[in-house]
């Protein structure tokens, strides 16, 4: 049976002892995402709090980063999503954009991090595509590319 969090609390702990667990054993999130046979970027997002995770994937995940039970019991829980705190847009297209952003921002930001180290994606140095393509189940589907030049953080 599915199960909902309605108070983020309980899963942002759980998220900061998972990375604690990952930095610990030296894990990269593709290393996890590996024990459960789904996507990178899915686990991340699950792991940071944005997202349940399948049972048999959540015991995987729980027992690779050593956790107990019951945190693979609330990494299954479907999360209260939202993990950037602030002002919500009112513009439907603008508020799906801040919607993609607070379940996937934190993953993005893991990633980005794991992949290059300290520092930022530029949004000056940048370049934005989107492109509107068939969906092959019926409709079409926006594809959007955010390019931008990584810059790392000089210590001085």
């Amino acid at each position: 049976m599915a199960h909902a969090q309605f108070d983020p609390t309980a899963r942002q702990a759980l998220a900061a002892l998972a990375v604690e667990a990952k930095t610990r054993k030296d894990l990269s999130w593709q290393q996890i995402a590996d024990v459960t046979g789904l996507s990178v970027a899915f686990v991340t997002a699950a792991v940071l709090g944005q997202h349940a995770l399948p049972e048999a994937a959540a015991k995987a995940v729980a027992e690779l980063l050593g956790l107990d039970d019951d945190a693979a019991m609330l990494l299954g829980t479907i999360p209260t999503r939202g993990s950037i705190p602030g002002g919500i847009p009112t513009d439907p297209t603008i508020y799906r954009f801040h919607e993609m952003l607070q379940v996937y921002g934190t993953t993005l930001k893991a990633l980005v991090h794991e992949q290059f180290g300290d520092g930022i994606i530029s949004a000056i140095n940048f370049k934005l595509d989107v492109k509107k393509v068939a969906d092959p189940e019926g409709g079409e589907r926006a594809v959007i590319t955010l390019d931008g030049k990584y810059l790392p953080t000089k210590p001085f």
